[in-house]
């Protein structure tokens, strides 16, 4: 790791942690009633609410997070290959995808619920739903942007499509595919937790519905907290395989 790397590391620690500070500060000195806003303190004392199923609601959200968004990455990714190797099919889908995505998702959300009832399912198809659309776009114009003298070249070689996509179109797509990856990445996990809070019996989303009513909000930050670090790992994880996948690609060129 560069010394770059490191400071860029050690500068966004120090800035979650001055928030925490600052957190503290405010409720501690400004006498913030609890309820309004817990102290960090409380925040974590309330993972020993033995009523809450900590774990159990927080493998739920993530099998719904990531579910969800590595589903939209494959089907978001084969249709765009598809869309890079037939124009017709992309002239013919595509317009109905974008109508499609306009559609708000909340509003699909009690049809998922009667389609496919409570549970895992219809909260992943949500997420998936929701993030599918960036990582399809992405990735469709990735492999337009391809240099056309470059398309040209490999082709008087005589280089078949495949040959042409695996080493031409593809590498050259290859950011703009992690772009869309990340931004799905995002917005899969607001897709599950919106699913959570329409209709679920399990979830981080509708552990936040439950103690809302008993104005328990030091375990409502806590459920915040963990959401949040579901999607620090899904993002993280996607910026790991971007620097690896981008990287060896380097290498090999």
């Amino acid at each position: 790791m560069s010394g770059e790397a490191v400071r860029r590391y050690v500068l966004a620690i120090l800035a979650h942690v001055a928030v925490i500070v600052v957190w503290y500060v405010f409720v501690s000195y400004g006498h913030v009633p609890s309820f309004v806003m817990p102290t960090p303190v409380a925040t974590v004392a309330a993972l020993g609410g033995t009523n809450y199923d900590w774990i159990g609601n927080t493998l739920v959200t993530a099998s719904e997070i990531f579910g969800g968004y590595f589903l939209a990455v494959i089907v978001g990714v084969i249709i765009a290959i598809a869309f890079s190797w037939s124009s017709v099919a992309e002239a013919a889908v595509m317009p109905l995808l974008v109508s499609l995505n306009m559609i708000p998702k909340v509003a699909l959300g009690p049809l998922f619920i009667v389609w496919f009832s409570y549970g895992i399912m219809p909260n992943t198809i949500i997420a998936f739903s929701i993030s599918f659309f960036p990582i399809l776009l992405n990735t469709a114009r990735g492999f337009r942007e391809v240099e056309p003298e470059l398309l040209e070249l490999v082709r008087s070689l005589r280089s078949s499509k495949w040959q042409t996509f695996i080493k031409i179109q593809l590498p050259s797509a290859l950011p703009y595919i992690f772009s869309g990856m990340k931004v799905g990445a995002i917005l899969a996990v607001a897709g599950a937790i919106v699913g959570e809070f329409l209709g679920s019996s399990r979830g981080l989303g509708y552990l936040m519905l439950q103690v809302q009513v008993t104005l328990d909000t030091a375990a409502m930050f806590m459920a915040v907290i963990l959401i949040t670090l579901l999607g620090v790992i899904l993002y993280g994880i996607v910026l790991g395989l971007e620097r690896l996948v981008i990287v060896r690609d380097a290498r090999v060129k």
